[in-house]
């Protein structure tokens, strides 16, 4: 990597601890996923062609002009993560390293600057460790990781920006979707086009799923499976999530492309079913081809992974004017439940970790840093 990516990194966090915490404050019973933050945040500014130093700061506004070229011409990227407490009150990170490597990725498609490792793998920690009280621990329990970049400079010109922030802040996080959910296949809106962003987790990608979301829950259903831009033909994800299919027993998922996230979740259930023996077919998902298997009966499962939800099991599945109602099968039979209860055993430390995806973050870093 290009030395003038980590000039005045260095090994140490800039830090201001909050003055007013709010962790005594916080009902660790009683919040919403996203809707509360954690007293500090990770700040990291890039300018004049190089990362300043990064800091750690108390949680808060950051002041911004209209024409900031991110809310006028789009460069925003960002990652989702999380981390987990054990009963012992030992905190650990999910295979970061990925989360690392994808930021980069998204960020160079969008013409932004990578970010140094010093400053997102150390940040991370330092912040986590700073604040590992909001770390919650249970069941489905989670503190949810937000990394980002974003354009910074304030000009009202459609070209590449010159200045941009890198910021980390986290959420205490429990169950995002707690009931089996319907979803419909779009047969006309598109998540991705050949060539694009879809790999990405740009922001726009959000920003342009929600008005086809808000089409179909006026048709009942919580979320889409988008399918393929040119003919939609194909399974490509669901909603904010990667897509699995269960035909017989056997599992089927869409490959990675430019159109499709790589996600993370989605890349430790294919690793954890192999595991297990299951056999796991990476390609085209087709729409005829998943009906048909209804059809026959042969069609046991539909699910949707990613970070924030883990897994989301659908009970049905609607197409053009049809719905199509899945098996209800018991958290044994179930292949989505079982491997989410394997990846989840291994986030928590619940379980050995064969794969080598848990990291634990120390404590006192901040005294070492």
């Amino acid at each position: 990597r290009d030395s003038s990516t980590s000039r005045g990194l260095g090994d140490v966090y800039k830090r201001q601890k909050s003055d007013n915490p709010r962790i005594g404050s916080f009902d660790p019973e009683n919040y919403s996923f996203g809707d509360h933050f954690i007293d500090h945040m990770i700040i990291c500014e890039y300018e004049n062609g190089q990362w300043g130093e990064p800091k750690l700061m108390p949680y808060g506004p950051l002041p911004f002009s209209p024409a900031n070229m991110a809310f006028n011409y789009g460069q925003a990227c960002f990652e989702g993560m999380k981390a987990y407490k054990d009963k012992n009150g030992d905190v650990f990170l999910f295979r970061p390293e990925k989360n690392f490597e994808r930021i980069n990725k998204s960020a160079t498609r969008l013409a932004m600057p990578e970010v140094p490792e010093e400053a997102f793998m150390q940040g991370l920690k330092v912040l986590i460790d700073a604040d590992r009280d909001w770390v919650p621990h249970g069941e489905g329990k989670s503190l949810y990781i937000r990394p980002l970049i974003f354009a910074t400079e304030e000009a009202l010109k459609a070209r590449i920006s010159t200045k941009y922030l890198f910021a980390i802040v986290a959420s205490p996080a429990k169950s995002y979707y707690s009931a089996p959910v319907s979803v419909k296949i779009s047969d006309y809106y598109s998540r991705a086009a050949s060539g694009g962003v879809g790999f990405a987790k740009a922001a726009g990608n959000y920003a342009a799923s929600f008005y086809p979301t808000k089409l179909a829950n006026e048709e009942g259903y919580e979320q889409i499976i988008w399918t393929d831009d040119a003919t939609h033909e194909n399974f490509e994800e669901s909603g904010t999530m990667n897509v699995f299919v269960r035909i017989n027993d056997t599992i089927y998922t869409p490959a990675t492309s430019d159109k499709i996230l790589d996600g993370v979740t989605r890349d430790s259930f294919i690793q954890l079913a192999k595991k297990r023996g299951i056999e796991v077919v990476v390609g085209d998902v087709k729409v005829k081809d998943v009906i048909a298997a209804h059809e026959r009966g042969e069609l046991k499962e539909v699910w949707g992974v990613g970070t924030a939800v883990v897994t989301s099991v659908f009970e049905a599945i609607g197409y053009k004017d049809k719905k199509y109602d899945l098996p209800k099968l018991s958290a044994e039979e179930s292949y989505a439940l079982t491997l989410q209860r394997d990846l989840v055993a291994i986030q928590t430390n619940n379980a050995e970790d064969p794969f080598g995806w848990r990291v634990l973050v120390e404590k006192n870093i901040l005294e070492t840093v």
